[in-house]
């Protein structure tokens, strides 16, 4: 976990902010001496936003990107000592959590990444230490954005889109993520409105560790349309169309 007061607390072990900092500046550094593109994933405190907000500035070819976990969760998600809340980077501050939410909005940040990593129940149901990192995140991504960025008024709803179609698109120059004639026929309906609450027992992956079960969402995935074809409405999944 983030080492901090809340590490501190708990007697866990935390890992600092600058371990992700450094490694942020060394690679900017690298990409600006060779001109080479460098994407940075996951990207998580102040300092690291800092560092590719004014490598950008000065014209380096860097972009980064943020998940929907470390847009909403902070490490006060692990005082419960629950494994599905130990992620890679750790959780991090408030502060932290805000200043990607301003990123994100600016465009310091390029795109919202679900870093979906669904693992076995014998993987996560052990001691903190043990337990792997990351949760399943697909599933919930869409539906978290609307809610706690969208409805919070953090990013306006052309905004939250663009980070989530064309954003990843562009960094890794794929033709998706638009609905230009020509473009691969891959569409995502959504409804704003539509109230549910997590259930991991219904997630489609094999996966259940999120630390969102029980949380209640407003809005979200209704139609999903993949090279024209029609794989999935109102939660079902169309195998037959997806092979």
């Amino acid at each position: 976990m983030h080492e901090g007061f809340v590490s501190t607390d708990l007697g866990l072990r935390g890992i600092p902010a600058a371990a992700e900092e450094v490694m942020v500046a060394r690679d900017i550094a690298l990409a600006e001496l060779t001109g080479t593109a460098l994407h940075i994933a996951h990207v998580s405190t102040i300092a690291a936003i800092r560092l590719v907000r004014d490598a950008k500035a000065r014209g380096v070819p860097v972009t980064a990107e943020v998940t929907p976990h470390h847009l909403i969760l902070t490490d006060e998600a692990l005082r419960a000592y629950d494994p599905n809340a130990k992620m890679a980077p750790p959780l991090r501050s408030k502060r932290d959590v805000e200043a990607c939410r301003e990123a994100l909005a600016d465009g310091t940040l390029d795109a919202v990444a679900t870093d979906h990593a669904p693992h076995a129940l014998a993987d996560k149901e052990v001691e903190l230490d043990h337990a792997a990192n990351g949760i399943v995140g697909l599933e919930t991504a869409v539906a978290l954005c609307l809610t706690h960025l969208l409805r919070a008024r953090v990013l306006e709803l052309p905004t939250l889109i663009a980070r989530l179609t064309v954003g990843p698109a562009r960094i890794l120059d794929l033709p998706g993520g638009t609905l230009t004639p020509g473009a691969p026929g891959d569409v995502t309906v959504l409804d704003l409105d539509r109230s549910h609450t997590v259930d991991p027992a219904r997630f489609q992956s094999k996966g259940r560790n999120t630390p969102f079960g029980g949380w209640a969402l407003v809005g979200g995935p209704v139609l999903t349309v993949v090279g024209g074809q029609v794989v999935m409405q109102d939660g079902a999944i169309q195998v037959d169309r997806l092979g």
